[in-house]
C-alpha cells in the first residue's frame, strides 16, 4: 500500500513540477534566448513557438500518462486498503486535471498549429485585427489558463497528500 501511495506522490510531484518548470523557465527562456539570438525576432520567435510546441507537446503525452497513473493508483488504494481521505474528491480532481490536459493537448494545440501554418511568418506580425492573430491570442490565453487551473488542482492534491504523512 505504501508503494502505491509513493508512486502515486511521484507521478503527481512530475506532473505538477512540469508544468511549473514549462511555465516559470523553458517558456521565457526559449523565447528570450532564440528571439534575441536570431538575425531578425520574427525569425526567432518562430523558432521559439517550433522548439516550445514540440516541448510542449511531448510533456502532454507524460501529463497524460501520469493522469492515468495517478486515477489508477487511487483505485487501487480504495479496493486494497482503506480508502484515502477525501477519495472521491481526490478522484475527481485527477479526473479534471486529465481532461484539461487532453483538451489543451489536443483540440487546442492542434488548432493552434492549423493557424501557425496558415502564416508564413511570426502571427504576431498580423495586424491585432487579423482573424487568425485574435483566434491565436485566444488559443494561447486558453492554454495558458488551463495550465494555470492544472497547476491549482495539482497543489491541492499535493497539499492532500502531505497532510496525511
Amino acid at each position: 500500500m505504501l508503494a502505491i501511495r509513493y508512486l502515486a506522490l511521484t507521478v503527481l510531484v512530475i506532473w505538477l513540477g512540469g508544468m511549473i518548470v514549462l511555465g516559470l523557465l523553458v517558456a521565457p527562456s526559449t523565447f528570450g534566448v532564440l528571439q534575441t539570438s536570431a538575425p531578425d525576432p520574427g525569425s526567432g520567435r518562430m523558432l521559439a513557438g517550433a522548439v516550445f510546441g514540440e516541448i510542449l507537446r511531448r510533456f502532454h503525452l507524460l501529463a497524460y500518462g501520469c493522469g492515468v497513473v495517478l486515477l489508477t493508483c487511487l483505485f487501487m488504494m480504495k479496493f486494497i486498503g482503506p480508502p484515502p481521505t477525501a477519495f472521491v474528491a481526490r478522484a475527481a480532481l485527477v479526473a479534471l486535471m486529465l481532461a484539461l490536459a487532453v483538451y489543451s493537448g489536443v483540440p487546442v494545440s492542434r488548432e493552434i498549429a492549423a493557424l501557425q501554418a496558415q502564416v508564413s511568418g511570426p502571427i504576431g506580425a498580423l495586424p491585432e485585427t487579423d482573424a487568425r492573430r485574435v483566434r491565436f491570442d485566444r488559443l494561447h490565453s486558453l492554454s495558458t489558463t488551463l495550465m494555470t487551473i492544472n497547476m491549482g488542482l495539482g497543489i491541492v492534491l499535493l497539499y492532500w497528500y502531505v497532510r496525511e504523512s
